[in-house]
């Protein structure tokens, strides 16, 4: 286990170093000049020039990014242009927003996808499964933003269950938090609720097919020790697959729904420093998520092995 996890971590870094090597290289060739945006209207080309020279952009694009690698190295992503504040503190300011809805968003999909999924693999055919398939395609065919103002008008505008928009801090107690969240986290869970469903239908009625689960059945188990401790743990490395992927997808995809919703999360980070053109905040926020994303796949991998010892021979 410890090889494999050294293994990983090298290519792990790999990918970082390439990652981060495309992202700033998009950023230096994505047009527009952060100074004039910083310079305000109709700035002096000495005033410009002296701007670009604090920002360091006067400078080559090699050399900037290697100094871009060594102030990461050194725990620092930068100062913001926009902002003139650390990146890292502008990001520790909205990762609670972020991190609190994708965790309700991956709950509430595994609380609902997994058991639906079960359950209408336990009857292939039947009402559950045609409502399954039904819901997967109208899920997967409906725009996030779309669902999102479907969800504002029926609960928030129409019955007034929830807010419109905006977030409720953790500080403000954790049901007011995840009140203010609920509609975000059915928006962004509708989707995943599908997959999971879907995966974990497919996976199970591959195992209820088995000739063990025959030969348990005949044996007088019960259809939930059938179901739980046979079938789903047998295709449950379909499922922790999609978990990962969705974990990961979300950290770095509420970006819509986060706008939608007014979230002051990385979401709406991102699409500020996009439209201000705020490098050092753009470039801190993808190597993040990139990172993210490596680490669950670790994750999700060293899990294969606790769930299937066979995904290690």
């Amino acid at each position: 286990m410890f090889p494999f996890i050294l293994k990983r971590l090298a290519s792990s870094l790999v990918v970082i170093l390439i990652v981060a090597m495309f992202v700033f290289g998009l950023t230096a060739v994505s047009g527009g000049d952060p100074a004039v945006i910083f310079a305000g209207d109709d700035p002096s080309p000495e005033r410009l020039e002296a701007i670009r020279e604090r920002m360091g952009l006067d400078r080559p694009v090699p050399v900037q990014f290697l100094l871009w690698l060594q102030t990461i190295a050194g725990g620092d992503f930068g100062t913001s242009f926009f902002t003139g504040r650390p990146v890292l503190t502008l990001i520790g300011q909205r990762v609670e927003p972020t991190i609190v809805l994708s965790l309700y968003t991956i709950v509430m999909s595994i609380l609902v996808g997994i058991p639906l999924g079960a359950a209408a693999a336990l009857r292939p055919g039947g009402a559950l499964d045609r409502f399954l398939s039904g819901f997967t395609s109208l899920a997967f065919a409906l725009p996030g933003f779309i669902a999102a103002y479907i969800l504002i008008y029926i609960f928030a505008v129409e019955l007034r269950w929830f807010p419109v928009q905006g977030y409720q801090p953790l500080s403000e107690g954790l049901g007011r938090t995840l009140w203010s969240l609920t509609l975000p986290a059915v928006t962004l869970s509708l989707i995943y609720v599908g997959l999971l469903a879907r995966t974990t239908r497919a996976a199970m009625i591959g195992v209820l097919a088995q000739d063990y689960i025959r030969t348990a059945r005949s044996r007088g188990a019960n259809t939930y020790r059938v179901v739980v401790h046979h079938a789903f743990r047998n295709g449950l490395n379909a499922v922790l697959t999609v978990i990962g992927l969705g974990i990961a997808s979300l950290l770095s995809g509420v970006t819509i729904t986060e706008t939608v919703f007014a979230i002051p999360g990385l979401g709406r980070l991102t699409v500020d420093a996009v439209l201000n053109r705020d490098y050092p905040v753009v470039q801190g926020l993808i190597l993040i998520f990139a990172s993210v994303k490596i680490a669950v796949n670790l994750t999700i991998d060293l899990l294969y092995r606790v769930v299937d010892p066979r995904v290690a021979q």
